[in-house]
């Protein structure tokens, strides 16, 4: 569990990079881009950002390089935002969460057309044995 400092640094860092990534970065290469989650080591010398893309394979590469070449930009905004001693060092990881919602909305779909059939079938069944499978005691 992550201390109440890191998760309000983690919280700070999200804020600064998005408003800079904004206001300041101008590379054509950065795609649209939304800052998931910022996880940040409990020394706070590291810190993950999680991003996603909308576009492409190719517009997400474009915004990976555009990332890549802004981080020391950002670090230094950062430092001057954060105020904190040493400036944590950053990481841009894309978020895996578009490819796991799809993936889970593939599942639910493959299992709706199955209760589908299954109630297709259920229409038209008819019991194996005799209408009224309970003895009755005459």
């Amino acid at each position: 569990m992550a201390s109440n400092r890191a998760l309000k640094v983690a919280d700070r860092i999200k804020e600064v990079v998005a408003a800079a990534l904004e206001t300041r970065v101008k590379d054509p290469r950065l795609g649209f881009i939304t800052l998931t989650d910022v996880r940040v080591t409990g020394d706070l010398q590291q810190a993950s950002i999680f991003y996603t893309v909308l576009g492409d394979a190719a517009a997400q590469a474009d915004t990976a390089a555009a990332l890549t070449s802004a981080r020391g930009m950002l670090r230094a905004e950062l430092g001057h935002a954060l105020g904190l001693r040493i400036t944590p060092t950053i990481e841009f990881i894309p978020d895996g969460l578009a490819e796991t919602a799809s993936a889970m909305n593939d599942v639910l779909s493959q299992a709706r057309k199955a209760d589908e059939e299954l109630a297709k079938l259920r229409k038209s069944a008819k019991p194996i044995g005799e209408a009224d499978p309970y003895k009755k005691h005459e």
